[in-house]
C-alpha cells in the first residue's frame, strides 16, 4: 500500500515540530490510539484499536523515528501486529515546509500488511488507512491550530468547545516538549 498527501496546517513551521512530537497530543488526535510509551531514544510502543472493513483488532507495535531533521522531516519506521486479524509495516516519510504563517506538512507512506487484513482487498484497505489518516489531520490541525478546520460542522462544535474549555490550548503548549508516536504497533 502506498499512500501520499499534503496537508496545510495554520501554524508555524516550529509549532508544527513541536507538535509532531508531543506525545500526549498525537495519542489524542491518532484514532483508537490507547497508548503511546517511549522505547529507547525516539521509539516508542504503541496500542490502538483498529477497524479495516469487517476485521476489527487491537494492534501493539513500535514505532522508531529515523533520519530527523529539524524541524523539517523525519521518516517513521512502523511494525505492528494485531493477533488473528494479520500486521502491518513500512515507512513513513514526514516533511514539513514553511508556507507564510502555515506550514505545509506533506507525507509518503510505504506499507504491507498480512492475514485477514490483507484478505480485504487493496481498496478497503487504502480507504480505512485514508480515513484514518483524515481523522488523525482533522483532529491534529484543530489541535495545532486551535479551533475548527471550518470542514464542517462537527469541527466547527469541537472547537467550540475546546474554547469553552479555556485552558485545553494552553494545557497543550506545555505538552508539546515530547516526542511522537505510530499508527500501527508490534506485540
Amino acid at each position: 500500500m502506498e499512500m501520499n498527501q499534503t496537508q496545510r496546517l495554520p501554524v508555524p513551521q516550529q509549532v508544527a515540530w513541536e507538535a509532531l512530537n508531543d506525545t500526549a497530543l498525537l495519542k489524542q488526535c491518532i484514532p483508537g490510539c490507547e497508548s503511546i510509551e517511549p522505547d529507547g531514544e525516539n521509539a516508542y510502543l504503541l496500542a490502538l484499536t483498529a477497524a479495516v472493513g469487517p476485521v476489527k483488532a487491537r494492534f501493539k507495535g513500535r514505532m522508531a523515528l529515523q533520519d530527523i531533521q529539524a524541524p523539517d522531516s523525519y521518516t517513521i519506521q512502523f511494525d505492528g501486529q494485531g493477533g488473528a486479524a494479520g500486521f502491518g509495516k513500512g515507512t513513513a516519510r514526514v516533511t514539513l515546509a514553511p508556507e507564510g504563517d502555515e506550514t505545509v506538512l506533506t507525507y509518503a507512506v510505504q506499507a504491507q500488511v498480512g492475514g485477514k487484513i490483507a484478505q480485504i482487498g487493496s481498496r478497503l484497505v487504502d480507504a480505512a488507512a485514508r480515513k484514518m489518516a483524515d481523522a488523525f489531520f482533522t483532529r491534529f490541525t484543530e489541535a495545532v491550530g486551535g479551533g475548527a478546520t471550518g470542514d464542517d460542522d462537527a469541527n466547527e462544535a469541537a472547537g467550540d468547545a475546546q474554547a469553552a474549555d479555556g485552558n485545553e490550548e494552553q494545557g497543550s503548549e506545555t505538552k508539546r516538549k515530547r516526542s511522537w508516536t505510530a499508527w500501527i504497533s508490534k506485540s
